[in-house]
């Protein structure tokens, strides 16, 4: 049986693009090292996500961007990324595991898993991958965007960002649709 996982990364932060990934683990593959992203230092997610990406038998990252996010919603938007991964994973699965209470609407059996990113290990991959490329993504807009500390807290409402939004105003990477008026 092919089992797909399928988690997101960045629903809580205020800036950057949300980011999903599918995984198909093979029978064979060292399970330790994987655990939800966000219990994982940052090192070993790191270590893990190369791991990931060389022995999977398949992988896809993929993004909603912050337009898409304004203008569908967070929700609807992390659904669109998922089902982006899942559309560029390149085999068919037997059944789709989705981290979270929201059933990805898809052409295959699909289970959302509350806790997933826990419990099962091909969430567990996904989030690992989802969570490092929203990273790097993080990463370099904060080379395009100085000052705001992406690089640090990726988006999320830090009291750092918040201050920046103060002392900046909003960027084009702030997602509009947040009450992000309650920072200036």
């Amino acid at each position: 049986m092919i089992v797909c996982g399928i988690d997101e990364a960045g629903r809580g932060p205020l800036a950057g693009p949300v980011t999903a990934a599918a995984v198909v683990l093979p029978e064979v593959f060292p399970r330790e090292i994987l655990a939800d992203s966000k219990t994982l230092p940052e090192k070993k997610r790191e270590a893990a996500a190369e791991v990931i990406r060389r022995l999977a038998r398949a992988w896809c990252a993929a993004e909603a961007s912050v337009e898409e996010i304004d203008r569908l919603g967070i929700l609807r938007a992390s659904l669109l990324a998922m089902g982006r991964a899942l559309e560029g994973l390149g085999l068919e699965p037997d059944l789709v595991l989705v981290d979270g209470n929201v059933r990805l609407e898809c052409r295959f059996p699909c289970e959302a898993l509350v806790r997933g990113d826990a419990r099962v290990p091909e969430i567990m991959a996904a989030s690992i991958l989802a969570k490092t490329r929203r990273d790097g993504l993080m990463r370099d807009l904060a080379r395009a965007h100085p000052g705001y500390g992406f690089a640090k807290h990726k988006g999320y409402p830090t009291r750092e960002h918040r201050e920046a939004i103060r002392l900046l105003g909003v960027c084009p990477i702030h997602r509009r649709s947040f009450r992000l008026d309650w920072f200036s």
